[in-house]
């Protein structure tokens, strides 16, 4: 490393612990007993905080799920649709029946993020690509999930559930929605690779697939690699 990026750049040390906690992220659902303790939760929470964000919009709200009856009606809610999502997938269904996808009655900790009330009122970034106020949300959902990872918890990102019923328990407004059901806790462990690929439900495809040169159709034979550098 040379030049002006070698003035910024962390030490090799630091910069080895970022690419690992990314390497290392997964999406998990199994959980064990155990706590996250208030100020562990509350660095979790700031660097989510600290995403970006399309015009500094800061377009998230993190609601704690801190009441036993109220987190059952959410598992149930994710239960309906788990039952639609399997009928959806046709040949697939039973297969994806047997798959676990969340954790939420397991979790030390359950969060829901949602996209905040009073967001169409930011134009900035978003006149053209109305959607960044979801990209954004997305990127503290990340920030929250790989602190996460470095803090030595696990992290499982539920998305199977009707936006409009759980907003409704959850008493949006309604140019709010929610986006996202996360669970938070301790795990066994963190797989070497991704759930879906160990239950054989899919599995990832390599970098080079997914970069181009100067055009949509063309490909990038420099880039192949489908791992963080060491």
């Amino acid at each position: 490393m040379t030049g002006v990026a070698e003035q910024h750049a962390f030490s090799a040390t630091e910069r080895r612990a970022v690419y690992r906690v990314i390497a290392e992220r997964r999406d998990m659902r199994r959980f064990v007993p155990g706590e996250v303790p208030e100020d562990v939760l509350a660095r979790l929470l700031a660097a989510a905080h600290a995403a970006p964000s399309v015009g500094l919009m800061q377009p998230w709200r993190f609601i704690r799920i801190t009441d036993t009856a109220l987190r059952h009606r959410i598992h149930d809610l994710v239960s309906d649709e788990r039952g639609r999502t399997a009928a959806a997938l046709g040949p697939r269904g039973e297969e994806f029946l047997r798959l676990k996808v969340e954790g939420v009655l397991d979790c030390a900790e359950l969060l829901v993020v949602a996209l905040r009330d009073g967001r169409d009122g930011h134009v900035f970034g978003r006149r053209t690509l109305p959607h960044m106020d979801l990209a954004s949300v997305s990127c503290a959902i990340q920030n929250l999930w790989l602190a996460a990872r470095a803090e030595g918890l696990g992290m499982g990102w539920v998305s199977i559930f009707d936006p409009d019923r759980l907003g409704a328990l959850l008493a949006m407004p309604d140019d709010a929605q929610p986006v996202a059901i996360l669970c938070l806790g301790p795990v066994p462990d963190f797989p070497d690779r991704p759930a879906l690929e160990i239950d054989d439900w899919t599995h990832a495809r390599p970098l080079g697939e997914f970069v181009a040169e100067n055009g949509w159709g063309s490909t990038a034979p420099a880039v192949g690699s489908t791992t963080c550098p060491p």
